[in-house]
């Protein structure tokens, strides 16, 4: 072969990243449509092992306790989840991480195959599904995350921001006229309306909003603001591990010492404390960073059990389910607009390309401004849904005549 026909090294590197960029093009659909069907098995499965425990036990002190330990593990997968798999990439691909849930997933399988009896089909609720609700509620949620990001993309000037905002008032409207009218809703907002739930979904959804809205920025600043590795930035989020899994013990101490009303809105008002922390005195050094952790982890510790208990508690026995999707759906929902006010303060503050290797000392500011600003918008959304929790709680407090009337199955 002769020269001329010898590709240059600049030649070869640029077909690499010409094969690199069309890897990704085809795997980004292949990672959404998995995402998507995570995203509806983790719907289906999370209310209802929240909703078993609630039925398996009459006694509330019982109820609780299995609560607890359905939270415990859970809350134990999310606070090891990030340290472990930040270990981890030092040493295998990302791929390798999707493949933790496989051993986990087939226990549970065998668990529920051989030691839960099956329901009787009697007792279960035989409601059709209502999917013009359910789509209608899909599509107001992702128009109201998605709204900020364009007005901030796009600019004040350009009419889809608007066009987005205009349809998620539609979207929300209808959802709601929707939900009044129809003969099987989803869900039935009188249901709803009872104080005892919407207090729990309130605490719950701040929790969530504070929680995710705190480690989305924390996550950010150690590893791109402060360039830690992945490996020493997972490990300064062991504050946050280590209260979660010792913080399970406070939570039956707590509940007959206050009661599950005041145990809640005492929770959630801990993890808008730790957000708050974050937001004000997070930049300076790690010390904060590590009490904003504690503190939130702490709330979020016990608001999982004791929120969603109320919902449940609130509802008639054979809406467990639906009570446990709504405070799942809460959380889901309020952790979504956490990131995505997060983001949209960071892509609306941040100049250039916040992944770059090495950011200026304009940049850093930046990043630290669009985090105190996120901190604190995210806290006064959470105080609100908290002062919201509270009013709700006191009226359910003042006596069973505060609670609308049953709508008929």
């Amino acid at each position: 072969m002769g020269p001329a026909s010898r590709p240059t090294g600049a030649g070869t590197a640029s077909a690499a990243h010409r094969r690199a960029a069309d890897r990704r093009a085809h795997a980004r659909p292949v990672c959404l449509a998995v995402r998507a069907a995570m995203g509806i098995a983790a719907a289906m499965t999370t209310p209802g092992s929240m909703a078993l425990a609630f039925r398996l036990f009459d006694d509330p002190t019982l109820r609780v306790r299995s609560m607890t330990l359905i939270s415990t593990v859970g809350l134990i997968g999310f606070a090891i989840g990030p340290v472990a798999g930040g270990a981890a990439l030092a040493f295998v691909p990302w791929q390798a991480l999707l493949l933790v849930n496989v051993p986990v997933a087939t226990l549970a399988f065998v668990g529920i195959r051989t030691g839960i009896s099956a329901d009787t089909l009697e007792d279960l609720p035989r409601d059709p599904v209502d999917a013009s609700g359910a789509l209608l509620g899909t599509a107001a949620i992702v128009l109201a995350v998605l709204t900020p990001t364009l007005l901030v993309d796009l600019g004040a000037d350009s009419v889809l921001p608007w066009s987005a905002s205009a349809a998620t008032i539609v979207a929300g409207v209808l959802i709601v006229r929707r939900e009044r009218t129809a003969a099987h809703p989803l869900p039935d907002l009188r249901l709803v309306a009872r104080p005892l739930v919407s207090s729990g979904l309130a605490f719950k959804a701040a929790a969530s909003l504070a929680v995710a809205g705190l480690n989305y920025l924390v996550a950010l600043q150690l590893q791109l603001d402060w360039a830690w590795p992945p490996a020493q930035a997972a490990l300064g989020m062991l504050p946050q591990v280590a209260v979660l899994i010792g913080g399970g013990a406070v939570i039956t101490p707590l509940i007959n010492r206050v009661g599950l009303d005041r145990a809640a809105w005492i929770s959630a008002v801990t993890v808008v404390c730790g957000l708050l922390v974050y937001a004000v005195l997070g930049r300076p050094g790690y010390v904060w960073v590590a009490v904003a952790l504690a503190l939130a982890a702490a709330g979020m510790r016990v608001v999982g059990v004791v929120a969603g208990n109320n919902v449940m508690h609130g509802l008639p026995k054979e809406r467990t389910t639906l009570g446990a999707a709504l405070a799942d759906t809460a959380g889901e929902v309020a952790t979504a607009i956490g990131v995505a006010v997060s983001g949209t303060a960071i892509a609306a503050l941040f100049a250039g390309s916040i992944t770059a290797t090495s950011w200026t000392a304009d940049q850093g500011a930046r990043f630290e401004a669009a985090a105190t600003w996120a901190g604190l918008v995210l806290t006064v959304l959470a105080d609100a849904l908290v002062a919201w929790g509270v009013i709700r709680s006191a009226r359910h407090s003042s006596g069973p005549s505060a609670e609308p009337p049953q709508r008929d199955s």
